[in-house]
């Protein structure tokens, strides 16, 4: 418990993945899908949600873990979510996972809490951080 567990595989953020991420959510913000608005923004570029990085959670983990003996896993909520840099649109994204505690729960099942930190490639600093409550039941 407490140390790294688990890399993901890296992943990377397109324009098409942004723009089909606005219109599933609504949030058409032109930092997102404008791109030239953008290129001339604080950024320098679109950038992805921060919401579209965290719902990347379940990409991160299927490609860091190999857990034997469960038939399904559940997402059972966040705590402590900071997005702390922008992730422009052609980065490259990963996440590092931190088992923090595990915990039997009803049906046989077992509460897992995992520290999560998503890196940009060549970042000087991470993108985002988060404690991810995962149920998984036998």
């Amino acid at each position: 418990m407490g140390q790294e567990v688990a890399v993901s595989d890296w992943i990377t953020i397109t324009q098409e993945q942004v723009n089909r991420f606005a219109e599933a959510t609504g949030d058409h913000q032109w930092i997102h899908v404008d791109v030239e608005r953008a290129k001339a923004g604080p950024f320098g570029a679109p950038i992805a949600h921060g919401f579209l990085t965290l719902s990347l959670l379940p990409v991160f983990f299927e490609s860091a873990l190999d857990i034997k003996g469960s038939s399904m896993g559940v997402n059972y909520g966040l705590n402590r979510v900071r997005f702390t840099s922008p992730v422009p649109v052609g980065s490259r994204v990963r996440a590092r996972l931190t088992l923090q505690a595990c915990e039997s729960i009803e049906h046989g099942g077992q509460q897992m809490t995992w520290g999560v930190v998503v890196e940009r490639e060549g970042a000087d600093k991470p993108v985002c951080f988060a404690e991810s409550l995962v149920r998984r039941y036998p």
